[in-house]
Order: C-alpha cells, then sequence, then structure tokens
C-alpha cells in the first residue's frame, strides 16, 4: 500500500470521532473529549437515554517530532450516538449500580493523495458498567468499566474503516463538581488496553486519557467555561510495520464549552475543541454536543 495511504488508513479507523495516526490506523476505541459537564453526575434511579452528537475536521498530519508530514491529506467524520443509561437501585461497593450500552452511528469521509473513500456505518458498540458516588450535592463520581466490542465493519484493504476489529477494555474514574451557582469541574480519566487485530496482525499500545471542563454556574441553569481532552500513549504499537519510535501518540485539546440544565433531568452541553501538542496523529478540530432525556 501506498505510505500516505497507509496514514490515512491508521488515521480513519474510528468509533464516534476520528480525531485521530498513533495505535493502529492512528485512532482509538474512544473518542476524546467525548463527555463535557456532569460526566461524574449520573442521575437517580431510572432509565435514562443520551444523544452524542459531533463533527470532526482535520487536514494535517504530525509525526513523531510533532511536524506536519508532506501529505494531502483531509479528513472528515460525523457521529450520532445514542447511549441508553439504567441506573439502578441496586447497591454495588457502596455505591449504586448502573449499566449503559452505546451504539454510534458513524459517517466518515477521506482523500489522501488523490485517493478517496467514505462510508457510513453502525460503529463499535460500547457496553459497561459501574457504581455511582454521591458524596454530597455538590460532589459525585462514578467508577466503572467499559468493554468495546469490535461491531462494526473492517476491511484492511480499505482506505478508512468504521470499525477498529480488536476487543478492548476501558477502565475508568469519572468526578463532578456541581454548583448551580460557581464554580463546575468536571474529570474522566481514562485507561485503553487493546486485544491484537487478527486479520492485521496489529496491536495498538495501551492509553492514558482525560476529558475535562471547568466552568461557572450562573445560578439560572447555564454554565459557561472551557473543556477539552489529553491523551497519551503510554506502550509501543506491537505488529507488522511499526516504526522503531514505537508509533506513541499524543494530544492536547481545548476549546469554549457550554451547559444548561433546567433542573428537571434534561439537560445539554455543547464543546468546540482545537487539538494542538500532536505528535503521531491528525491534528484537528471538532464540536461536540450532548443531550439528556430522562423517561
Amino acid at each position: 500500500m501506498h505510505t500516505a495511504a497507509k496514514i490515512v488508513t491508521l488515521l480513519a479507523s474510528t468509533t464516534l470521532a476520528a480525531s485521530s495516526l498513533a495505535t493502529e490506523n492512528g485512532g482509538g476505541m474512544y473518542p476524546n473529549g467525548n463527555e463535557n459537564y456532569l460526566t461524574g453526575a449520573l442521575p437517580p434511579a431510572g432509565f435514562y437515554v443520551l444523544g452524542y452528537a459531533s463533527s470532526y475536521s482535520a487536514d494535517s498530519l504530525r509525526g513523531n517530532d510533532g511536524a506536519q508530514l508532506p501529505v494531502n491529506f483531509k479528513l472528515r467524520a460525523n457521529a450520532v450516538a445514542p447511549r441508553f443509561i439504567w441506573v439502578t437501585e441496586q447497591p454495588l461497593a457502596g455505591g449504586k449500580l448502573a449499566l449503559h450500552a452505546i451504539t454510534p452511528l458513524v459517517e466518515l469521509d477521506a482523500t489522501v493523495d488523490g485517493q478517496s473513500q467514505r462510508k457510513r456505518e453502525l460503529g463499535d458498540i460500547v457496553l459497561g458498567g459501574g457504581a455511582a458516588y454521591h458524596v454530597s450535592d455538590k460532589l459525585h463520581y462514578y467508577v466503572g468499566l467499559d468493554v468495546n466490542a469490535p461491531t462494526g465493519q473492517f476491511d484492511k484493504n480499505d482506505l478508512v474503516n468504521v470499525g477498529r476489529n480488536y476487543w478492548n477494555v476501558e477502565p475508568l474514574v469519572a468526578i463532578s463538581y456541581v454548583q448551580p451557582k460557581g464554580i463546575n469541574a468536571d474529570l474522566k480519566l481514562m485507561y485503553d488496553y487493546n486485544w491484537k487485530n487478527r486479520d492485521t496482525d496489529y496491536r495498538s499500545g495501551q492509553e492514558l486519557h482525560a476529558d475535562y471542563a471547568l466552568g461557572w454556574g450562573f445560578g439560572n441553569g447555564w454554565v459557561a467555561g472551557v473543556g477539552g481532552y489529553a491523551y497519551r500513549q503510554i506502550s509501543d504499537d506491537q505488529g507488522p510495520n511499526v516504526p522503531a519510535h514505537g508509533n506513541r501518540g499524543q494530544a492536547f485539546a481545548i476549546g469554549p464549552s457550554i451547559k444548561y440544565d433546567n433542573g428537571k433531568g434534561f439537560f445539554v452541553t455543547a464543546k468546540w475543541q482545537q487539538e494542538s501538542q500532536v505528535a503521531n496523529r491528525a491534528r484537528g478540530e471538532e464540536f461536540k454536543l450532548r443531550m439528556t432525556v430522562p423517561f
């Protein structure tokens, strides 16, 4: 395969949004920066539907030293992902058991050195569970484990793939400090352990990443501030054609972030984030929207 085409194949395989070059196909199971305010504050017992929407664009590939690679490259990714959450009354390790599932629908459009491909498909499904804790009316946290299943389509000869074609487990901790009027702060810390892609004999390295948000509540349901993510690959990729430097990726993103909460279980968050300090990945920008509807 042409080197540039190989880079895009490394980049464009993703789940919710293709914000990726490190790890195989440059993407990852988790769409970095996906969470925002209230990430660690699960609602009371009940069934909830969250809707995620994102739009990502990139026209720059960055190498191991962070410099732009000489590739004519464009990537666009749009996604809509319903997330179903069931918060139970069942006690678990001092908290309440919560279960969830995410079914992403993804559209990818990539062009590299005159070659193009577009796909619109179901991505890799996420199943997870954990314990929700409410320390006070302000401090909340969640400890859980997500399993990412290779349900999306994958063809190693295609330029782009929506599915990753390997299993992944992701332990996580999310914490939220919430005030109607005053500081609001959120952090979701995740660790990704990836299995081998049996079609390519490639195993992506392990990843450490966090979503964050920091803002000010105005006492009327609105919060405004900043949000984004930090990403660092902490072990080398393994398999054919892995560069000597290990192909480890890194990135940081920040941008304006807002939230509206009606106080009755409905809330919406919106964020625009710009990537920087990027190595072995694509560098771009993304708009993300999240909405919760109680049932």
